[in-house]
């Protein structure tokens, strides 16, 4: 009897319009209310950061101060102007201080950053790393060379962000393998740089830090995803760097910006510790490597970091030390090369580049033989971008719950969050228009 009258109240009030409409405005009121929440949240989490940011650009900067303050003497400009090596041999035979360059290094860094803003984090505890190095007998091959460090590579006290919201708060207990290598080599990390939001860009923007300019021109980006570090180094606010590369995340910021970059062989060098928003991708290697200003440095880098410490650490690295033998030889050597691969378009500088860098290995004894990439059609789209994006970007698309998407980055996620179906529609009808794009797209719906 009771169920039946409140049927009966039920349907008299549905019917009502006036009931209707003010359910539907309600209801699209409480929607409204929580993205707008949901959205404020992420915007103050993104306020949080960059507020912790400006507070470590502060201790940095009172640091340095202090002891120009107390050190009127330091030649800062010699300091900046030495290469690496040279720095490095200053350092072991005594002529030159760490606390000199760490503190030249770091007042450098802050005036670059407020030029293009490629700093992220003041890593504070290389002032502790600066006392310890002082009571060490040993002098490592980098033995009081600051490094930056690119935003995702794990430092003990410090967020990873990966440019996304949320990685943001997760405080890291313990720094990276590469991290802690570099501090047994003598070395001394001291600021973290800017990347991409997901780092799968080749600009160098996120909305919790914002855009980094290229130091050379800033109509220009410095290229992705390790642009931080490019835009640093090549500012002079870094003299050694360390970045990640998947598709050109160094080389391609690395040209954008003047500088030597190197994409170590796959699994030679250790990758734990290290944030992504992609992840158990094995088809493809993604591998940490070293930025600098000349290739004796990254040289240099590379010695310090094939050590018995790395492959303590990460006993999934080949224990295999820099090959000094090989790295000096003068032996003639047969190389291959190509001008273009047949795939991507290269540009009049690149074919000049190569043109040149040809002519000047054949004018030193060299053999250079051109060939073509074998079945590069094959190995961009099946092997490399469905390596990639085997799961059909959904781990990716997950990342960004909670989150708001760059408009850097907007055409991207669109394309990738469409679903599996609709892209192969897409790449169906674009086919006989644009085989390229429709590969693409074929290639984003993942395995299977």
């Amino acid at each position: 009897m009771i169920q039946e009258r409140l049927w009966q109240v039920l349907d008299t009030s549905w019917a009502d319009p006036r009931t209707l409409s003010a359910l539907l405005c309600g209801s699209t009121a409480a929607v409204v209310l929580l993205k707008w929440l949901g959205r404020r949240k992420i915007q103050q989490k993104m306020e949080e950061a960059r507020r912790t940011r400006d507070l470590a650009l502060e201790r940095m900067e009172r640091a340095a101060r202090r002891f120009k303050q107390e050190n009127p003497g330091t030649q800062t400009a010699h300091i900046l102007s030495l290469t690496m090596v040279e720095l490095a041999e200053k350092l072991k035979e005594g002529s030159l201080s760490p606390e000199s360059v760490l503190y030249s290094y770091m007042g450098k860094a802050l005036e670059v950053t407020r030029e293009v803003n490629c700093v992220t984090d003041f890593i504070h505890g290389c002032e502790d790393q600066l006392q310890k190095l002082k009571k060490q007998k040993e002098k490592g091959l980098l033995y009081g060379i600051p490094v930056s460090i690119k935003d995702h590579i794990n430092c003990k006290g410090h967020i990873s962000s990966g440019g996304m919201v949320n990685f943001l708060g997760q405080v890291i207990e313990e720094d990276s393998v590469i991290v802690q290598v570099l501090k047994s080599q003598g070395a001394i990390p001291f600021v973290k740089t800017n990347i991409p939001q997901t780092m799968i860009n080749y600009d160098c923007s996120n909305l919790i830090f914002g855009q980094t300019l290229n130091p050379l021109n800033h109509q220009k980006s410095p290229g992705g995803s390790s642009g931080g570090e490019g835009a640093l180094i090549a500012g002079g606010g870094s003299i050694l760097g360390i970045g990640s590369d998947v598709a050109g995340s160094i080389r391609l910021p690395s040209s954008f910006c003047g500088l030597c970059g190197l994409k170590p062989t796959g699994n030679r060098i250790s990758k734990l510790g290290v944030v992504s928003s992609i992840t158990g991708m094995k088809s493809v290697t993604g591998m940490l490597g070293p930025m600098a200003r000349d290739v004796d440095s990254l040289a240099l880098c590379m010695r310090a970091l094939l050590c018995e410490e790395m492959f303590r650490l990460d006993p999934t690295v080949p224990p295999l030390p820099f090959d000094e033998e090989v790295y000096t030889s003068s032996k003639p050597l047969r190389i291959g090369y190509y001008e273009g691969d047949g795939y991507f378009q290269p540009s009049p500088s690149m074919k000049r580049a190569v043109q040149q860098t040809r002519k000047l290995l054949q004018d030193a004894g060299h053999t250079l033989v051109p060939f073509a990439p074998p079945k590069i059609d094959y190995v961009v789209d099946e092997l490399f971008t469905r390596g990639i994006f085997s799961d059909g970007a959904a781990h990716l698309v997950d990342c960004f719950k909670g989150d708001i998407v760059d408009p850097n980055l907007k055409s991207q996620y669109n394309t990738y969050r469409l679903p599996a179906l609709v892209k192969r529609i897409l790449a169906i009808i674009l086919k006989p228009i644009y085989p390229r794009i429709a590969r693409d797209l074929s290639a984003l719906c993942g395995v299977g």
